[in-house]
C-alpha cells in the first residue's frame, strides 16, 4: 500500500504559526546581544556539519541510513558549539532563548503534521485511496486519457494531501494500466510529479512551502488561491507537449470490486472540517493553526470511539456440534470465518471462534494511526529547523539575505530560489527565506511560494514525489528519463512566473 510520508509530505503537509519567532527569529537577533560567529571556527564547523548531514539525508536510498539520524546529530552538535562559545562569554541566557524559540516553532509544526498524517493514515485504513485507484482501473480509458486524468487528479489531490502520497497513489494506477507501454509509464510519472508539485503550491495547506508562508502571516489565507492559474500553467504547458508522445492505444480494463470500509466518507468530512477549524483559529482568533488541528484530532478520536462501540466484530465461541452441524468443512464456509479451533480453559469441549465476514476488521483505533506515522520524517524536520535556527543565530542567513535580496532584484532572487529547490528540499529553502525575513512585497512572497513549490519538478530528486516514483517504477521512471524533459518542465516554470506577473500585478 501507500506510504504517506517520506522525505518531505507530506513535505505534507509539514508550519510555523509565527515564524518570525521560530528557528531563531530576527526579533531575537535584533533585541538580544549576540556574537557574530560567521568568521569563527565554530561557524565554519557548523556549516560543514549541516552540509554533511544534508548530503547523507539525500543519499538515504544508497546508504540505507535514516535521514533523521545525521540531521538530528548535526543540529545537536551545532547548538552545543554555539552554547559553548556563549557560555565562555557569560551569555548562556541568549543562546538558550534562541534555542527555545526554535524548539517552540518546531513544536507547532510537529503538532500540525501529526494531525494531518493521522488523518491520511486513517483514510488509507478505510480504503479511501484504494477505492479511487480501483475506480480508475475499472474504466476503459485510453493511454492519453489516463495521462490527463492522473495528471489533473494529482494536481487537485495534492492541494490537500502531500505530494508524495498523491504521486504514489497515481503511480500505482499508472503502473497497473501501463504494463504494456513503458513510454506511457515514464511520461505519466513525469507528468504526475509536475502536477503534484504544482497542485500543492496554490493551497495554504497543500505543501510545506505554502504552510510555512501561511503561518508566517506574510500572505493571507485567501490570497494563496491567486496562484491557482499560474500553477495550472506550470502543469499544463509540459503536459501538452508530452501528450503528443503518449501512445494512442487503449489498455484492457481491469474489473475489481472494492468497497470503502465503514466510516471512510465520514473521515474525509472530518478532515475537511479540521482544515476549516485550523483556518478559523488563525484568521478569527489569532491562535496558531496547530491549535485548531489538535481540536480536529479530537473529531477523529471521538469518531474512533464511536466505531469501536458500534463495531459488529462480535466474537462468539460455539460448540462445533451445533455450529457446524451439517456443514462440509472441506468447502469454504459462507458468512463465517474459523479463526480458532481448540479446547477452552473453562470448557471441556472444543470451541470455534466465529467472526462475520462482513464485519471482519472493522475496528478502528486512532492511536494506531498515530503510532504508524513516519517518525523519521518528523525527526528529520526537527534537525533541519533547529540546525537552520543555529546557522541563523550564528549570522549566516543575515549575510545570505543581504546578498540575495539586498544586492539583487527580488524577482531574480526568487527565481533562483526556485531553481535551487530542484537540488535542496523546498521546505528547507523556504525555511531559510522566511528566517531571512526579506523586506519584499506580497507579490514577491507569492512568487517565491510558487517558485520554491514547483522548482523541484525540474529534477527527479527535487521533490519527494519524484523520489517516491523512482522507487515505485524502478528502471522505467529514472533520473535520466526525467532529466531529458527538464527543458520542457523549465518552460512551464517560467511560463507560470510570467502568468503570475500578468494576473497578480495588484500584489506587487
Amino acid at each position: 500500500m501507500l506510504r504517506f510520508t517520506q522525505y518531505g509530505l507530506l513535505m505534507i503537509a509539514m508550519l510555523l504559526p509565527n515564524f518570525s519567532d521560530a528557528a531563531v527569529s530576527t526579533s531575537v537577533i535584533e533585541h538580544a546581544k549576540h556574537l557574530n560567529l560567521t568568521n569563527h571556527i565554530i561557524g565554519y564547523l557548523s556549516l560543514v556539519l549541516f552540509a554533511c548531514a544534508y548530503l547523507l539525508a539525500m543519499l538515504e536510498e544508497v546508504t540505507e541510513l535514516r535521514k533523521s539520524k545525521p540531521m538530528v546529530f548535526a543540529a545537536s552538535i551545532i547548538w552545543v558549539l554555539i552554547a559553548g562559545v556563549y557560555a565562555n562569554g557569560g551569555m548562556s541566557e541568549q543562546a538558550g532563548l534562541a534555542f527555545r524559540t526554535s524548539l517552540e516553532g518546531y513544536a507547532e509544526l510537529f503538532l500540525f503534521i501529526l494531525v494531518s498524517m493521522t488523518y491520511l493514515n486513517a483514510m488509507e485504513d478505510r480504503g479511501v485511496f484504494e477505492t479511487l485507484r480501483v475506480w480508475l482501473l475499472s474504466k476503459n480509458f485510453s493511454y492519453r486519457q489516463l495521462f490527463w486524468i492522473t495528471g489533473f487528479q494529482a494536481f487537485f489531490i495534492s492541494s490537500a494531501c502531500n505530494n508524495l502520497t498523491t504521486a504514489l497513489l497515481m503511480g500505482s494506477v499508472i503502473m497497473a494500466m501501463g504494463k504494456g507501454s513503458p513510454r506511457f509509464v515514464t511520461l505519466s510519472c513525469i507528468n504526475v510529479v509536475v502536477a503534484a508539485n504544482a497542485g500543492g503550491s496554490f493551497s495554504p495547506f497543500g505543501d510545506i512551502t505554502t504552510l510555512l508562508v501561511w503561518q508566517k502571516g506574510v500572505v493571507p489565507f485567501m490570497d494563496f488561491f491567486s496562484l491557482l492559474i499560474p500553477a495550472i500553467v506550470n502543469f499544463v504547458v509540459p503536459a501538452t507537449i508530452m501528450h503528443f508522445l503518449i501512445p494512442k492505444e487503449r489498455p484492457a480494463a481491469v474489473m475489481e470490486a472494492q468497497a470503502m470500509r465503514r466510516g471512510g466518507f465520514v473521515i474525509i468530512g472530518l478532515f475537511a472540517l479540521t482544515i476549516i477549524t485550523a483556518t478559523c483559529f488563525e484568521n478569527f482568533l489569532s491562535l496558531p493553526p496547530a491549535a485548531g488541528m489538535m481540536l480536529g484530532l479530537t473529531y477523529l478520536k471521538f469518531f474512533s470511539y464511536y466505531l469501536q462501540k458500534t463495531s459488529a466484530d462480535t466474537v462468539s465461541y460455539r460448540n462445533p456440534a451445533s455450529t457446524l452441524q451439517g456443514l462440509d468443512l472441506s468447502e469454504p464456509l459462507q458468512g463465517t470465518k474459523i479463526d480458532h479451533f481448540g479446547p477452552m480453559k473453562w470448557m471441556n469441549t472444543p470451541q470455534i471462534l466465529v467472526i462475520s465476514d462482513a464485519d471482519e476488521g472493522q475496528t478502528f483505533d486512532v492511536f494506531d494511526k498515530v503510532a504508524n506515522l513516519e517518525w523519521d520524517t518528523l525527526l528529520f524536520f526537527y534537525g533541519v529547523m533547529v540546525a537552520v535556527g543555529g546557522l541563523s543565530f550564528i549570522g549566516y542567513l543575515e549575510i545570505t539575505s543581504l546578498q540575495l535580496y539586498g544586492n539583487m532584484d527580488p524577482t531574480i532572487a526568487n527565481i533562483l530560489v526556485g531553481i535551487a529547490s530542484a537540488f535542496v528540499d523546498n521546505g528547507t529553502i523556504m525555511l531559510a527565506v522566511l528566517t531571512m525575513s526579506p523586506d519584499i512585497s506580497q507579490g514577491q512572497w507569492l512568487l517565491v511560494t510558487l517558485t520554491s513549490g514547483v522548482g523541484g519538478s525540474m529534477l527527479a530528486v527535487g521533490s519527494a514525489a519524484g523520489v517516491g516514483l523512482m522507487g515505485q517504477a524502478k528502471g522505467i521512471y529514472t533520473f535520466t528519463s526525467h532529466l531529458k524533459w527538464t527543458p520542457v518542465i523549465a518552460l512551464g516554470y517560467f511560463a507560470s512566473i510570467a502568468v503570475h506577473f500578468l494576473i497578480n500585478g495588484r500584489y506587487f
